[in-house]
């Protein structure tokens, strides 16, 4: 089965964020895209609301259980007590641990493994008592991957940032994709699911799928949006899927 898409919210969210108006609307596009054929929905409220806000969670939740019950809702975030009382709330399918700094204006690298372990294995440990798939952000490294299974995950998502930075470089796109697959088939070794996401279009996405064939899920916001300016947002959704294997 390919992997399956699911539509980040966060670009959406941030456009509308820049006026004090309710448009775009993040559950309107949201729900356009589950209509269009995505698998589900991801949101990274992050502490000072710059993207999604937490007042957008509870109605994204109320929208897949009321409309599209086989959706999947993927929250994302920094696991201090707020966010994981966020989730706990929400209750997303899957929550997605990533290491960002506050400052940070998107998400540009994974947990380190080994030296992080002991601080991730708690936090795991209470989100899977709370019934959440856990997937925790990973470099493009097959290095830590039994690490990251010791923490009690499911999935590490792939950041896939340095394959998306080689637009106009194929022979470095290669590369970074002979790194991911590396990386997944460490990660596949070890019994975890592997996610993708960053950075990720509808031109590089079928190259990473051909490395990657076991890939589970690719979370795309950024090149989405940016293409819903010019395909709207069902058309890019279905360019999405198509360039995924659906």
């Amino acid at each position: 089965m390919p992997a399956k898409l699911s539509v980040n919210l966060n670009a959406v969210a941030l456009l509308r964020n820049r006026r004090d108006l309710p448009w775009p609307d993040v559950i309107h596009f949201g729900r356009i895209s589950l209509q269009a054929g995505a698998h589900g929905l991801t949101v990274h409220p992050r502490p000072d609301e710059r993207h999604t806000r937490r007042s957008d969670l509870a109605p994204l939740r109320a929208l897949i259980d009321d409309e599209f019950p086989h959706a999947e809702f993927n929250v994302e975030g920094y696991p201090d007590e707020a966010f994981l009382q966020l989730v706990e709330e929400h209750q997303p399918d899957q929550v997605t641990l990533v290491p960002d700094d506050p400052a940070q204006p998107t998400s540009d690298h994974g947990w380190s493994f080994v030296e992080q372990q002991a601080f991730l294995t708690p936090i795991v440990k209470r989100l899977k008592k709370g019934g959440f798939r856990v997937s925790l952000f990973a470099e493009p490294d097959p290095a830590g991957m039994a690490e990251a299974k010791a923490t009690g995950a499911d999935r590490v998502e792939l950041f896939t940032g340095p394959y998306g930075s080689t637009y106009d470089d194929p022979e470095q796109a290669k590369r970074e994709l002979e790194k991911l697959g590396a990386a997944a088939d460490a990660a596949r070794a070890v019994g975890l699911e592997v996610n993708a996401g960053h950075d990720l279009t509808v031109a590089n996405l079928p190259a990473l799928i051909e490395y990657l064939p076991h890939l589970s899920e690719v979370s795309i916001g950024h090149g989405l949006t940016a293409d819903a300016l010019e395909y709207g947002m069902a058309g890019t959704v279905q360019r999405f899927l198509k360039a995924a294997g659906w």
